[in-house]
């Protein structure tokens, strides 16, 4: 394909040759430094939900450029048949700053839950336990395996008959969650803050008592942290806000730095569950990824930027705060460090974000009412100001 110049040009090439699964906005993005991107006509957005949180330090950052660009030179693929030196490299920096357990790579949040959910029923074989109990509103990916456990059934229209073995209750709820283990309940598997679902933190004391209750019945605690993890929420993992362990953690979007990796963490516990032909991704931990995300811990640990999630989030929930103190739209700010939900008094949100990317700023709606901010964790105060002064513009024009 040769290079476009013109976003109707571009639109065109998409209806002839990329299969409609997405909402695209009218923005074709083509260049990104740190918190500002560029689109086809040169025009700057400052970006508060880079790609998903994929960009967590930031766009094209240039520490994870030098070091991609060294791998390159040597070599872009190594079959896992075979070993590389940077994947045992990436697992044990993970690991350092995890839990003692073992690693498997995959791509993507959606492969990394996918495996989670396959040790888990590996796990509970031998005693004929398979179902996993997830949460209302939650979100763990669209492979067939995933999409089932994710508690929201517009992700499942069309894909029936989907796996069986899972179950759904509300979010913080304890009781509900008690209520629905049986004799076949091998996990208990959340995010521990809600991206999709809304940006919905779960309660402390929630967390401590699943936790006991699934050491109790030998049960895994699996915490989906594609979202919150990676500093995120002020701690490397969310899981290191509550004072617990879980069984399994699942990776993604940030690790990569701007590449697609995904992993799954499993505890000691797990250890040889995977046997040799249990699993497996093509892709998985390749060398050129590996090195990415080997930069990403990098820039995290020399920036400081477990500090910066938790400054520059208060600092972020303040300048909300004096927005909502001028202008009732603003019902709820809610979440964590860098992960930050505000839920707007109108029945769909999204307006808000088509009228502030207009404007240079973007963001993202979730659930018809949350407007969901997800910035760099190297954030600058001036950046945030600049966003804030173009979402409290449009908040006024929509009030």
């Amino acid at each position: 394909m040769k290079k476009k110049t013109d976003l109707n040009d571009v639109k065109k090439m998409y209806d002839k040759c990329i299969a409609p699964s997405y909402a695209r906005k009218d923005l074709c993005i083509t260049k990104g430094k740190g918190a500002v991107v560029k689109d086809i006509d040169g025009k700057k957005y400052l970006d508060f939900f880079p790609g998903w949180a994929v960009s967590g330090i930031g766009h094209t950052h240039p520490t994870v450029v030098k070091m991609v660009n060294a791998q390159m030179k040597k070599i872009l693929h190594v079959s896992n048949n075979f070993y590389n030196e940077l994947q045992p490299l990436l697992a044990e920096k993970i690991i350092e700053n995890s839990f003692s357990g073992t690693i498997f790579f995959g791509n993507s949040g959606a492969e990394a839950n996918e495996a989670a959910i396959k040790i888990a029923r590996k796990y509970g074989s031998a005693s004929g336990r398979y179902e996993i109990i997830t949460m209302e509103k939650s979100f763990h990916g669209r492979t067939l395996a995933t999409l089932t456990a994710t508690g929201q059934d517009k992700v499942k229209t069309g894909f029936s008959p989907l796996p069986e073995g899972f179950k759904y209750v509300p979010f913080n709820d304890i009781n509900a969650l008690k209520a629905a283990i049986s004799d076949k309940t091998i996990a208990i598997m959340l995010e521990p803050v809600q991206g999709e679902g809304g940006i919905n933190v779960a309660d402390k004391a929630y967390i401590e008592e699943i936790s006991r209750v699934c050491k109790e019945r030998d049960m895994l605690l699996i915490f989906d942290e594609v979202q919150t993890g990676m500093g995120r929420t002020g701690k490397m993992f969310a899981f290191q806000n509550y004072g617990i362990t879980p069984d399994v953690i699942t990776l993604a979007k940030t690790l990569g730095g701007g590449f697609p990796i995904g992993a799954m963490v499993s505890g000691e516990r797990l250890r040889g569950i995977f046997s040799a032909g249990s699993h497996g991704s093509t892709f998985g931990g390749s060398p050129v990824v590996c090195a990415a995300a080997l930069g990403v811990f990098e820039v995290i640990e020399k920036e400081k930027l477990l500090k910066s999630a938790v400054k520059m989030g208060a600092y972020l929930v303040k300048k909300l705060s004096d927005i909502k103190k001028k202008l009732p739209i603003v019902k709820e700010i809610k979440g964590i460090g860098l992960m930050i939900g505000v839920e707007l008094a109108m029945d769909d949100a999204a307006v808000v974000a088509d009228k502030c990317m207009a404007e240079g700023l973007l963001i993202n709606c979730t659930q018809h009412n949350i407007i969901r901010l997800l910035p760099p964790l190297n954030i600058k105060k001036a950046e945030v100001d600049a966003a804030m002064k173009i979402f409290a513009k449009v908040l006024e024009e929509v009030s």
